[in-house]
């Protein structure tokens, strides 16, 4: 068994700003040359999540609407009050998604239902530049 790690850089505009990972990735399975496995995808930093979704505009808009519900702006968090970073609500939302997902892959291709892309979620209060690491393995 093979593994590969590579890399995917991208600039988020902000809470709540969902990027479509998708191609991305297949894009690193098919430069790594592995045909059959599974890719870790995992993003660095405690104010991002990654997930699956339909990446259609009723769930780019539903999907932070239920965020804000679960961890609303207007509650008050104790890691405002120590740090004063305006953020409480984004760390609460990133532990409830999720830094990380696993993704089988077969002939260099995600196996991914008909209307399932992977998304980034920016859950920080500004734009960020994030790191995403992929880690195939597999032969």
């Amino acid at each position: 068994m093979d593994v590969i790690t590579k890399f995917i850089k991208i600039q988020s505009k902000g809470e709540n700003d969902i990027i479509d990972l998708t191609n991305h990735i297949s894009g690193k399975i098919k430069e790594s040359h592995i045909s059959n496995g599974i890719v870790i995808v995992f993003v660095t930093g405690s104010t991002g999540a990654l997930t699956t979704i339909e990446y259609e505009p009723g769930l780019l808009k539903d999907f932070p609407d239920m965020l804000s519900r679960i961890a609303p702006n207007n509650l008050n968090y104790e890691h405002e009050q120590m740090w004063h970073d305006g953020n409480g609500r984004s760390h609460v939302k990133a532990s409830l998604i999720g830094p990380s997902i696993t993704i089988p892959f077969n002939d260099e291709n995600l196996l991914l239902g008909t209307w399932q892309q992977v998304i980034f979620i920016e859950l920080d209060t500004r734009g960020r530049e994030r790191n995403i690491v992929l880690q195939i393995m597999g032969n």
